[in-house]
């Protein structure tokens, strides 16, 4: 254990009493480097203490002195700063430093604190002792993936290959379009864990999260994109570890890490008393949600052990083996699961689209009609079918 300690306790809580806001006229002053490299060593800590599961202080100490409302204010400082302050320094054409390393480092700033965030925001206490600046995470996390979504037709992050003609700015550019991919990624993680604390979270958080941001929407947007998956070759890649892993044939059916922390976002602001009060589930949001029909199709037709053992077979590989509440979390969701809860959530059910009675069936080619039985799907066939055979085209092109 002592071997793989960099940080012995007392100097990781000197550390983290001295972490403190910094206005944007002060990056990258000798003040401001000392703490990134501070924070480095931290975040580098707290992944070490959450991979050998040997306790967490360094979460622990942000909770009893108050830092963690510090690195979510650092948080949104940096990215002010990546959107005011780094365009302008990369259009100055006079501007050509020999060494781009310290703009670098302000750069990498971001990343740095949303990989120490991810790592200590497992822990409610740590969501309950970022106070008022939950509000700022929530929206923090709501303009990442708004660009994740948007990237999304992109096939990814940029590529990052240079080009003999960039100068060093030009460069620093395209490693920091990168570094944003990564850093949606980890906001994506932030978000989901603060889900988790939604029967907690003040009422101005829920509103922000549900109403403001219509986050449920969001996340089906998502997970019908699934930004982190590409196909090369014909071979499923998936975005991990800051690289491209091609995936098995036998691990495809699998969720991937990603997917799961959005299943379980979504899974907590559907079915939470707290956030069903509070989501107005309008036409609109209905008609996203069914976008992915697993949303209902598991929860309606699934019976109780069923889905406890989806959640802790399945999403077992989701998660690494030091988060060890999986096991209470499948059981709270097969609790939760009723199918007066369901009818909350979904009161209206879909509409045979050649009669308008109530609906059960789904056409299986294109997934967008919905028929009470197989009568009326063959007497739709006629007006439904070319529009079903261009989705369907259109479905396997993506």
């Amino acid at each position: 254990m002592g071997d793989l300690e960099l940080l012995l306790p007392g100097e990781a809580e000197v550390l983290v009493r001295g972490l403190r806001s910094f206005p944007l006229r002060e990056m990258g002053s000798e003040g401001w480097n000392q703490q990134h490299e501070n924070l480095e060593k931290l975040n580098m800590q707290a992944i070490l203490d959450a991979t050998i599961s040997q306790g967490e202080p360094i979460q622990e100490l942000l909770v009893t002195h108050g830092k963690v409302p510090t690195l979510v204010e650092e948080l949104i400082a940096v990215e002010m700063w990546k959107q005011k302050v780094f365009p302008v320094l990369c259009r100055v054409e006079d501007f050509k430093p020999q060494n781009t390393f310290p703009i670098y480092m302000v750069v990498h700033h971001e990343a740095s604190i949303i990989n120490l965030l991810e790592t200590v925001f497992f822990h409610k206490e740590v969501c309950e002792s970022a106070e008022d600046t939950v509000l700022d995470l929530v929206d923090y996390c709501h303009r990442k993936l708004t660009l994740l979504v948007a990237r999304s037709g992109c096939g990814g992050p940029p590529e990052g290959e240079g080009s003999q003609d960039s100068n060093p700015m030009q460069e620093l550019q395209k490693q920091a379009e990168l570094m944003e991919f990564e850093i949606a990624l980890k906001a994506l993680s932030v978000l989901r864990y603060i889900t988790d604390c939604v029967d907690s979270l003040s009422l101005s958080t829920l509103s922000r999260m549900l109403s403001t941001h219509n986050l449920p929407c969001l996340l089906v947007e998502l997970l019908e994109h699934s930004p982190w998956n590409r196909r090369e070759g014909g071979k499923l890649q998936q975005f991990e570890g800051s690289r491209w892993h091609t995936v098995a044939p036998s691990e495809q059916q699998k969720l991937s890490k990603l997917d799961g922390q959005v299943w379980i976002a979504l899974y907590n602001l559907l079915l939470s008393p707290e956030a069903q009060a509070r989501y107005c589930l309008t036409s609109f949001a209905k008609g996203q949600l069914l976008k992915i029909p697993e949303i209902w199709e598991r929860l309606e037709r699934e019976n109780r052990g069923k889905w406890q053992a989806i959640a802790k077979h399945q999403l077992q590989h989701v998660f690494s083996p030091s988060e060890q509440d999986l096991r209470l979390q499948a059981q709270r969701w097969a609790e939760t699961y009723r199918l007066d809860v369901l009818e909350a959530v979904a009161p209206e059910r879909p509409r045979c689209a050649y009669c308008s009675a109530e609906a059960s069936k789904r056409c299986s080619r294109c997934q967008n009609e919905w028929y009470c039985c197989r009568e009326c799907q063959v007497k739709h066939w006629e007006k439904h079918g070319k529009t079903c055979v261009l989705a369907a085209q259109g479905d396997r092109a993506k």
